[in-house]
Formats: structure tokens, C-alpha cells, sequence
């Protein structure tokens, strides 16, 4: 890369840090160390590509006032708790909102083969979703109780059961995308394949609408945060993949931090998903059309604001800002 290329890529971030050392602006601790391990790194790559530039003499300098003021800044303040969930989130998820745009998409057209796929091989939601769990289902919708699944065991021991095993593969999605993105694509066709074909099984026997309402109740929340978990994952291996002018290792770990503030950000919706499964779901019929839809409109409500709309508004508020 051409010295002068170096340069306009990353003056923008050279300047805010600038502002920030002269008082004009404010920057979080978290965000002061992001900043040095960047500049570092800068300089490293200055004097390996640009030795006689001086170039080098100003990430130096810069380097060094940062340096000194990583470690005047002050601890974390009580209120960190809830500025992580008002702001450090909400900041992860602007910064990643491509990749959480790959990941939903991956599901949806999972979601379609899986469909696609059932209505040309009866048999297909079978392979996916085994025979006894088919078998059991007919059975259920034969005694006029289709979703009774969500029925047939305890709320509480159900409820510590199912969220879990949410947050492990959500972890499980993140951690696998160090290796690289195809694994966690991977994760996320196999789970949407299998909600096209438990769909189709469903909608074959004309109990779409009441299925997919019912399952929504907690699905919502659980299928939105498994596609943003994977989304996750994407910002992690694409990290490593596409390190841009960063090294792959300093790459990672701006990335790595990130992308886990996203999956701890996660874990609330995960409870509250498990929540909605284990108490909820399974007075669907007592609920009605009316009340399914009021929980689902409202789970899906909450899930654009928070994950899309809000990080846009604290944006342009200057709260929080896009690398």
C-alpha cells in the first residue's frame, strides 16, 4: 500500500484520537485502548513499509500521548452495567449490522430450502426432525393438541433447559467463527433447514397459521438472537479472513471484543425467549390468534428497535460512533 493511501484510510481515526488528546472530544477507556492497540499497530506498519517517512515520528508522538493517557484513565464508573446495555451493545451492533445482514440472510433462504425441500420430498421433515419426534407430533395433532410438545414436561426444569442450551450455541456460533465464516454459515443452514421443514410439516396438514403463531410466541426473541449470534461469529472470522490494514492477530482481537459484547448482550434475550417456551407457549390455544400475535408483533418490535433502530439514533446523537 502507497504511503499516501496508508494515510487517507486512516487519518479520520489518527484525527479523533487527536481530538480526544486536546480535550475537544470524549472517549470511554474501552475505547482510548482500542485506539492505542491501532495506532501501535500503525506505527509498526509505517516504519516497516515508510523507514524514512515522517510518518513515523507522528504515530510515535501519537502513540506516546496515548500510552499516557490509557493509563491516567479513570476506572469504570458503577453505572458500567447500564451503559454496556445503553451504549456498548448498541455500538457492537452498528458496527456489524453487514454481517448481521449476511446472517439473516443465510436463515431466510435455509428457511426457504428447507420448505422447498419438503414440499417436494414428504418425507424430507422426517430425515430433519426423526422420525420420533414426527411420529409424536401426528400423534399430538390427532388428540387435538398440536403443539403439545411444549406441554410435556415441567415450566421450570423446561425453562433452565432450553435456555441453556440457547446461550451454549450461541456461544458455540461465536467462538467457531475464530476458525473461519463457513463454519458458522453452516450452523445457520442446518437450524434454518430445520425450521423450513418443521413449517412445511405443519402447513402440508393445514395447521400453518396456528403452528408458526405459536411458535413464534418464543421464537421471535430465539430465532433473531441465534441469527444475530451468527452474525457474531461472521465479524469474527471475517476478521481474520479480511484483516483489511489491520494484522490478522490485532484484527481478531478488535474484533473479538466486539462481536462478544453482542453475544453477552444476547444472553437477557435468550432468558426471555426461554422464558416465553417454557410458561407461555404452551397455553397457545387459551391464547387465542389475538394474544399470539400481540407477543409475537411485540417480541418483533422490540428486536428491530433495539438491534436496529436505537444504534442508528444513538449514532445521530453522537453517542456512539461507527468504525
Amino acid at each position: 500500500m502507497r504511503e499516501v493511501i496508508f494515510i487517507k484510510k486512516n487519518k479520520p481515526r489518527w484525527d479523533e484520537l487527536e481530538q480526544f488528546i486536546s480535550g475537544k472530544t470524549n472517549l470511554s477507556p474501552d475505547d482510548i485502548a482500542d485506539h492505542y492497540i491501532a495506532i501501535t499497530d500503525d506505527l509498526a506498519y509505517s516504519n516497516t513499509f515508510f523507514p524514512n517517512s515522517e510518518l513515523a515520528i507522528y504515530l510515535n508522538n501519537l502513540a506516546l500521548k496515548s500510552h499516557q493517557l490509557l493509563y491516567k484513565s479513570k476506572p469504570e464508573k458503577k453505572s458500567r452495567f447500564k451503559t454496556f446495555f445503553t451504549q456498548e451493545v448498541p455500538e457492537a451492533i452498528l458496527n456489524s449490522h453487514r454481517e448481521l445482514g449476511y446472517s439473516l440472510i443465510i436463515f431466510l433462504v435455509a428457511i426457504g430450502v428447507g420448505l422447498f425441500s419438503s414440499m417436494k420430498d414428504a418425507s424430507f421433515p422426517n430425515l430433519i426432525l426423526g422420525d420420533q419426534y414426527v411420529n409424536m407430533t401426528i400423534h399430538n395433532i390427532e388428540r387435538g393438541d398440536p403443539m403439545g410438545v411444549y406441554g410435556d414436561s415441567g415450566s421450570t426444569p423446561m425453562f433452565f433447559g432450553i435456555s441453556s442450551n440457547n446461550i451454549r450455541v450461541s456461544f458455540l456460533a461465536y467462538v467457531i467463527g475464530i476458525f473461519s465464516s463457513l463454519p458458522v454459515g453452516f450452523i445457520l443452514l442446518s437450524n434454518g433447514i430445520m425450521v423450513g421443514a418443521f413449517m412445511s410439516f405443519f402447513i402440508n396438514r393445514g395447521l400453518g397459521w396456528l403452528s408458526f403463531s405459536s411458535i413464534m410466541i418464543h421464537g421471535t426473541l430465539e430465532l433473531s438472537a441465534i441469527v444475530i449470534a451468527a452474525g457474531a461469529g461472521l465479524v469474527l472470522g471475517n476478521s481474520f479472513l479480511f484483516p483489511q490494514t489491520y494484522s490478522r492477530s490485532l484484527s481478531l482481537r478488535m474484533a473479538g471484543k466486539r462481536s462478544l459484547k453482542i453475544i453477552i448482550g444476547l444472553i437477557p434475550i435468550f432468558l426471555i425467549a426461554g422464558f416465553l417456551e417454557s410458561y407461555v407457549t404452551r397455553h397457545y390455544l387459551l391464547l387465542g390468534s389475538l394474544g399470539r400475535i400481540f407477543i409475537m408483533l411485540s417480541s418483533l418490535l422490540f428486536v428491530l428497535w433495539y438491534f436496529f433502530l436505537y444504534p442508528l439514533k444513538l449514532e445521530q446523537n453522537g453517542i456512539i460512533r461507527r468504525i
